[in-house]
């Protein structure tokens, strides 16, 4: 009987050590993933807060004006009820819109005709100072999801999601700017 009681006790401790192993080789790759560095699933991507040419306010000028919302990650995001907005408190409320996974939509500040990748906001004037303004991306809860600043904002470090400077992203990312 001896015998039979140390081999079910090595048993057991084998049987131990080989739940441990797996249980440190499951905790293992969630602690990495704890220190990667966190990016936005949807972030403002791109600004043209000027439309090139003249200011002449034809819908085809305020069209060239727009923000642009990328989605990162590989599932749709619905922005219905989300809220893009400029420091002077003009707002563009998403209506039943679907990001789709690793897509890009253009917010154009003029009149057209939605689609998938173009959306406007109808509006008669310009939206975004060309000197300096924010445009904020909130989700349908009121959170700041992203925010993207140009002007005196952006000297001063306004970006609030790891700033951009000279056109880049401190994360290496580019984002283009326009000159509104």
């Amino acid at each position: 009987m001896p015998v039979s009681k140390t081999v079910t006790a090595r048993r057991l401790v084998a049987a131990a050590l080989a739940a441990g192993a797996v249980v440190g080789a499951v905790t293992l790759p969630a602690s990495a993933a704890d220190h990667r560095p966190h990016r936005p699933n949807v972030e403002i991507s791109k600004a043209q807060y000027d439309s090139p040419g003249r200011d002449d306010q034809s819908n085809r000028s305020l069209n060239k004006e727009w923000v642009e919302i990328t989605n990162n990650s590989r599932h749709g995001v619905n922005l219905d009820g989300w809220k893009l907005s400029a420091e002077d408190g003009h707002t563009y409320t998403f209506r039943h819109y679907r990001l789709e996974g690793r897509s890009t939509v253009r917010v154009h500040t003029g009149e057209g005709r939605d689609s998938r990748k173009d959306l406007f906001q109808d509006r008669s004037d310009y939206v975004w100072d060309n000197r300096s303004d924010t445009a904020t991306l909130r989700n349908d809860r009121g959170r700041a999801i992203d925010d993207l600043s140009w002007g005196r904002h952006h000297r001063d470090g306004g970006h609030r999601d790891g700033g951009q400077r000279d056109g880049e992203r401190h994360d290496g990312g580019q984002r283009d700017g326009g000159r509104h």
